[in-house]
């Protein structure tokens, strides 16, 4: 059996990204890392093939030559080989763009199961997935937070508000899964040298079969019209403990329409 887990580069969280003059990210001027939500999907990828029941782990990602970056941390975290498509007509890509050209790079690779994060860690659509599955024409289990293969089938637990779900779907199958479904482990150096030699192969629109007029800003079916600095953030208001701060803390409040007047 073979697994496709795609994965996405994302801006690390402890720096401010700066934006091009046509509104989009400036990836280039940004550290990336793998979005920490894919790397769920990775270690779930992983003890599958752990556990003997695939033979091959594949890691799938689009995005800039930084991209390379999460890919490399993937295959730390275990896999055999990846794919990373890398092509300047992807810039201002959106949504829709990105899960035509995860899905066409599905359709290439081959696979029987494919593995993602319930969404990244910049954007936080959570849409991805679902239009993948939807291209390919497969069943999609959303949002798991336990997962087992037996006997092609796929069986999954979903927790929701409401309800603990049990599911199940015959492969070959998409699966999103949440951060309740085990913790990643952390690579070891040797792991992080060995993951260096792992092949990597990179693929334009071109070898996918995909017109570039489909993809960047041109093709994408959202955009953002303005933007602007996030406003910097005013001092707060101290109510020193005395025998007044409960007046003077329901006052407050009551201000800011938090709280009825007496």
């Amino acid at each position: 059996m073979k697994i496709l887990c795609l994965v996405k580069s994302v801006p690390a969280s402890t720096v401010d990204a700066g934006f091009r003059a046509d509104l989009t990210l400036d990836r280039d001027s940004v550290e990336g890392q793998l979005s920490e939500l894919d790397e769920y999907a990775v270690e779930q990828a992983v003890r599958l093939a752990e556990a003997g029941l695939a033979q091959q782990v594949t890691h799938v990602t689009m995005g800039p030559s930084a991209a390379s970056a999460g890919l490399h941390k993937a295959l730390a975290i275990g896999g055999d080989d990846a794919v990373h498509i890398l092509d300047d007509a992807l810039h201002g890509s959106d949504a829709r763009t990105t899960a035509l050209v995860l899905a066409a790079a599905a359709e290439r690779c081959g696979f029987d199961l494919v593995l993602c994060g319930m969404g990244s860690t910049d954007a936080e659509m959570s849409v991805v997935p679902s239009m993948v599955a939807e291209l390919l024409g497969l069943p999609e289990l959303a949002f798991v937070s336990e997962l087992s293969l037996e006997a092609g089938t796929v069986r999954a637990t979903r927790r929701t508000d409401r309800a603990i779900e049990q599911v199940a779907v015959a492969l070959p199958a998409l699966v999103s899964v949440t951060d309740q479904i085990g913790e990643a482990r952390y690579p070891t150096f040797r792991n992080i040298v060995a993951a260096r030699k792992k092949p990597v192969q990179v693929w334009t629109l071109a070898d996918l079969g995909l017109d570039p007029a489909l993809a960047g800003l041109a093709g994408a079916a959202t955009a953002v019209r303005e933007m602007s600095a996030r406003p910097p953030r005013a001092a707060g208001t101290v109510i020193a403990d005395s025998d007044a701060a409960a007046a003077a803390l329901a006052d407050f409040l009551a201000d800011r329409k938090l709280l009825p007047h007496p």
